[in-house]
């Protein structure tokens, strides 16, 4: 019998990774196929919405693969946000719309595009194979492009996605502003949450040109309310800065509808984010006005002014 095939996401899983790592895994199924989707986290609120809207099940957390694993990548292609072991293990193919910072020991199939999601590319599989696309994998792959895009409003978001989540909510049978709002607003909930959870709803580690990074984003409808817990955050950001010996970690509260970020930056290198956006913190804080995408605008501009 064929090997199993692990198909999973980034660490952290936000609404991409957890719907294309299911929807990859179900296309594999179709295609004949042993393939099974995996989390490398707890789903968030936003999530948990949609997999519950569309009756889908959670996938099983996996913490590390060995050697003899094959596995499929989505949404990522940096090992320091993968699952233990990938390194090691049999890539047999990467489905992703990140910077490709990857090297492999053998060949595979590397499907890389510049659009919103990656659900967008996991669309066009679908039509290149000839498979037909299902009411559950239309509703995940739609709120994939929802989540990524904020309802189109990122600047990561192109006009292509906006034409395959038109017709993903025919499939799924929902509006799409309707549902999309909705599901935004269900992952904006954080009362009940730790600090730590806060600030672990969705981050990213990076490393570059000697430095050590992470920034970690959540969405919100009331900035406000997240900074009244700003002296915990930052208890919680000064311990992930140790534990990890990053250089600098970068919190952003995105507010999903005026569309501007508001920031905490912690670290011995966080002068680098003012040089990034042009600002100045303020008790370690600051706000960026039209900056939403992590991918196309945080990222980016950091990068660049690493020294």
């Amino acid at each position: 019998m064929e090997n199993k095939i692990f198909v999973f996401g980034h660490q952290k899983p936000d609404t991409d990774t957890i719907a294309s790592s299911i929807v990859l895994a179900n296309l594999q199924t179709a295609l004949g196929k042993n393939a099974t989707a995996y989390k490398l986290g707890n789903v968030n609120k936003e999530t948990a919405y949609a997999l519950k809207t569309f009756e889908v099940e959670e996938p099983q957390t996996l913490n590390e693969v060995d050697e003899n694993c094959d596995v499929m990548l989505v949404d990522h292609n940096e090992f320091a946000q993968s699952v233990n072991g990938v390194e090691k293990s049999n890539i047999k193919m990467v489905v992703d719309h990140h910077k490709i910072k990857f090297e492999t020991k053998e060949p595979l199939f590397y499907i890389a595009e510049p659009l919103g999601c990656t659900a967008s590319i996991l669309y066009k599989l679908y039509k290149q194979n000839d498979v037909e696309i299902s009411k559950p994998m239309a509703g995940l792959m739609l709120s994939a492009i929802i989540s990524d895009t904020l309802l189109f409003k990122s600047p990561t978001c192109t006009d292509e996605d906006k034409k395959i989540a038109e017709k993903l909510a025919k499939i799924a049978d929902v509006d799409v502003d309707v549902y999309g709002k909705e599901m935004l607003k269900a992952g904006t909930d954080i009362s009940e949450f730790t600090p730590y959870q806060v600030i672990n709803i969705d981050s990213k580690e990076f490393s570059d040109k000697n430095a050590r990074f992470e920034i970690s984003q959540v969405n919100a409808v009331d900035l406000d309310s997240v900074f009244s817990r700003q002296s915990e955050l930052e208890d919680a950001i000064q311990k992930e800065i140790k534990e990890k010996n990053l250089d600098f970690y970068m919190f952003a509260a995105t507010d999903i509808l005026n569309a501007n970020s508001k920031i905490i930056a912690i670290g011995n290198k966080a002068n680098t984010v003012e040089k990034a956006f042009g600002v100045t913190l303020n008790n370690n804080t600051a706000m960026l006005d039209n900056v939403v995408s992590r991918k196309k605008q945080m990222l980016p501009n950091i990068l660049n002014n690493l020294d």
